[in-house]
């Protein structure tokens, strides 16, 4: 249950859409292109997403702290978005149900690690 709530949010993660102009795009796609667009404030929380997203592939995976703060890295670069243009830009459903899946899985992933931690202490 654990390792799948975690699978989850992640693959629910790569398909946030974001709208465009013209079409939506997955939010790994934006995170990938942001990360190679040079002076802009969107590369740094393009970093710390793919930070955060990295760590739940390297051996600490399974730690409280990191699964944390792998959370909050995560959860930066919707926060950024979300803060630097309107809200209601993002009411529709490509995008609502994607992050209210990670959401909902990452943090049912991060009490079950630490039940599970703390059981076997």
């Amino acid at each position: 249950m654990i390792k799948s709530s975690r699978i989850i949010s992640l693959i629910s993660y790569c398909f946030i859409i974001l709208a465009g102009q013209m079409i939506g795009l997955p939010f790994i796609c934006w995170i990938l292109f942001t990360i190679f667009d040079f002076g802009n404030i969107d590369q740094i929380f393009a970093i710390l997403a793919v930070i955060g997203f990295g760590l739940n592939f390297t051996k600490w995976k399974t730690n409280i702290k990191t699964t944390i703060l792998s959370f909050f890295l995560m959860l930066a670069p919707i926060i950024s978005r979300v803060s630097q243009v309107p809200t209601r830009m993002f009411n529709y459903l490509s995008f609502e149900i994607p992050l209210a899946i990670f959401l909902v899985g990452y943090l049912t992933f991060v009490i079950l690690n630490a039940k599970h931690k703390k059981n076997y202490s």
